[in-house]
């Protein structure tokens, strides 16, 4: 029996990678429990385990007093005397029970705490392990797939992957290996605790860490990733070096790289984009394969406004709007999509709202002094707060009150047509839309490749 406990101790310590002197200690506690059992819930047990020999030695504790209050842990010192003559009010007293007479019930509570504790201090080391693992790539092996969801036999571990985590029309099979990414580790979760995740971008950004080795030695950073799980994803990189293309890099030889992550993806098309510090510059390669015409920036707003050719524009868009909302998400900045005809048409319906401000009859010399402060329209200067007009030389603030007072008057009885051909014309699209509500914006977006590269599902983005 001692070589049984030794040997089992050692198994369990190896295959569950479990602490052997936690394991002792939870044995003792176990027993311990067992005993309490049957002598009586306040019994002052001691059981010790010898490592070496493997032998189990379980005695009670029992108090000499002159008054039994609690005859669990205590005697009488006539009680006492019969299994220690010279016995005394104080003394403590140490009754062997042989492991034996516990019974079958009181070894199965101990086998119980065991099994409880081994399991308690697995579940620590596998949250230790892997809490540090989130966003990390690993790889295991599919140990069972219920209703969609996959069990993973990682090295020492298992993992679990959501049916909503998994890349849409891709199937798993038993015995299958399969590579996600740790997206959390959930030490409550009754099941497995690492939960792992094929859809999240960082497994992207790390299949080409492990694909590029640019990448993986830092020449060539991975800026951002914008991805819609088995249909298009777009990743932004730059390179430290300026002798290393950073799109090259993560292309290879005749597309070799990129086209081993497309065929662990399913076939899903990504555009390598090359990063730029200038956020008009990076919006339009975000927006490849469309070629962008001109940029406008507001940055207080986040936003940008981008023109395109008339027949650049569904590409732009991208059916569904795709193209746009993974654009919007790799750069951060809201963009609303115009095409260049539009554009005109709101130009020059802005051109024919304009009133100039000679019009208000204000005096040659006021009128020019508004004109050298760039105030040109009467749209302009009724946007003018007051104290900014007070700001402009030669104008004081009665003069700047009159101004304003006229200009407002001169606008309400001639209000200018707004343009709403123009405005209904411009497509938004942010980072924050879902793609329901990127649709609905889009309309039905169609594009077509732009090259045979994109055909085969790789851009190369410029």
């Amino acid at each position: 029996m001692n070589n049984e406990i030794l040997d089992a101790l050692s198994q369990i310590t190896r295959e569950k990678s479990v602490d052997r002197a936690m394991l002792i200690e939870t044995l003792e506690t176990g027993l311990a429990s067992a005993v309490r059992k049957k002598h009586g819930l306040t019994a002052d047990v001691e059981v010790r385990f010898n490592d070496k020999s493997g032998t189990l030695e379980c005695a009670l504790r029992m108090t000499v007093v002159e008054t039994v209050e609690d005859p669990a842990c205590q005697w009488t010192v006539e009680k006492a005397r019969a299994h220690k003559p010279d016995a005394a009010i104080g003394d403590v007293i140490l009754i062997k029970l042989p492991i034996s007479e516990f019974g079958r019930n009181a070894i199965q509570t101990a086998k119980q705490v065991l099994i409880q504790r081994v399991r308690e201090a697995e579940r620590d080391r596998v949250f230790k392990e892997y809490s540090d693992k989130i966003g990390t790539l690993v790889r295991g092996v599919v140990q069972q797939v219920d209703r969609g969801n996959v069990i993973v036999k990682l090295d020492f571990s298992e993992g679990f992957l959501p049916a909503r985590e998994q890349i849409p029309r891709s199937y798993h099979r038993q015995n299958d290996y399969v590579r996600a990414v740790v997206i959390n580790v959930d030490k409550s979760a009754k099941g497995p605790q690492v939960i792992m995740s094929r859809t999240h971008p960082d497994f992207l950004k790390r299949l080409f860490e492990n694909e590029v080795p640019e990448i993986a030695d830092g020449i060539v950073e991975v800026k951002a990733v914008a991805r819609e799980a088995g249909a298009r994803s777009k990743i932004s990189v730059f390179s430290t070096d300026a002798r290393v293309d950073a799109v090259g890099s993560c292309v290879g030889l005749k597309g070799s790289r990129v086209q081993s992550i497309v065929r662990e993806l399913g076939g899903e098309r990504i555009d390598i984009v090359p990063w730029s510090a200038d956020p008009a510059v990076f919006v339009s390669r975000a927006l490849s394969p469309a070629r962008v015409m001109d940029v406008k920036v507001l940055e207080a707003e986040n936003r940008m406004s981008v023109i395109v050719a008339d027949d650049q524009l569904s590409l732009a868009i991208g059916k569904g709007g795709q193209n746009a909302r993974l654009a919007a998400r790799l750069t951060g900045w809201k963009i609303d999509l115009i095409s260049k005809s539009e554009e005109k048409k709101r130009h020059d319906l802005e051109r024919a709202s304009r009133i100039e401000v000679e019009q208000l009859g204000l005096g040659e010399a006021t009128t020019e002094k508004l004109i050298s402060a760039g105030i040109e329209t009467v749209q302009e200067l009724v946007a003018t707060p007051l104290e900014k007009l007070v700001e402009i030389p030669g104008i004081g603030e009665k003069t700047a009150e009159k101004v304003l007072a006229t200009a407002q008057e001169y606008l309400a009885a001639h209000p200018p047509e707004a343009p709403e051909l123009a405005a209904a014309s411009e497509l938004e699209f942010t980072p924050e839309m879902t793609a329901d509500e990127e649709e609905l914006a889009a309309g039905d977006g169609t594009e077509a490749p732009a090259s045979s590269e994109a055909a085969e599902g790789v851009h190369r983005g410029e």
